[in-house]
């Protein structure tokens, strides 16, 4: 019966995400480490902060064989690079997740109760821990970064960041119902010389 309702959503053995996890088995209590480094090119929050292109997603977890299928549980770790929202500075950083995801052996009470999208599947022997992973990383990163906490921004008049400015920067400007009479007293002045 799961073999054509998750078709959709099979995970291919050649993924650096995707684990084999025959050698577990189904017998309640077993369980095996899992360390590893898996291409995190694109996790994140695209255009904001996210994995770089040759970055990595470090894996250390345990998965365990429980009655409804496997339960894996640890952490995930990848090093991001981004730009600051107020003064547009690039910036790194670090995250750090934890992971807990039951997948359902196929034809368990899980499996069959639950719809496709609430609980992560085991397809042929196989889990694919990126939507897990990835998801977890995004919730945790945050949608406006930083380059550091009391970051000021951009200067609206000239753009110059205000961390390079320095406490006297400023620009002059006069009220619009001001400005005839300047521009008259200043017409008097050249007319003066």
């Amino acid at each position: 019966m799961t073999e054509h309702r998750h078709a959709s959503t099979r995970p291919t053995a050649s993924s650096p995400w995707v684990i084999d996890t025959r050698d577990i088995g189904r017998r309640a209590g077993l369980s095996r480490p899992l360390v590893r480094s898996v291409p995190g090119e694109g996790v994140g929050l695209l255009g904001v902060i996210a994995v770089p292109e040759s970055g990595e997603v470090e894996l250390d977890l345990l998965i365990e064989s429980v009655v409804e299928g496997l339960l894996v549980s640890g952490t995930a770790f990848a090093k991001v690079a981004g730009e600051c929202s107020r003064c547009l500075e690039s910036l790194t950083d670090e995250v750090e997740v934890r992971i807990t995801e039951l997948y359902a052996w196929p034809d368990s009470t899980t499996d069959e109760t639950t719809d496709e999208d609430e609980v992560s599947r085991i397809v042929n022997d196989l889990i694919d821990l990126e939507p897990v992973v990835r998801d977890a990383i995004v919730l945790a990163l945050p949608q406006a970064p930083l380059c550091e906490p009391d970051c000021k921004g951009l200067c609206s008049e000239c753009g110059g960041r205000w961390a390079e400015l320095g406490p006297d920067h400023g620009h002059e400007t006069i009220d619009p119902r001001w400005a005839a009479l300047q521009e008259r007293l200043s017409d008097d002045n050249n007319e003066e010389k």
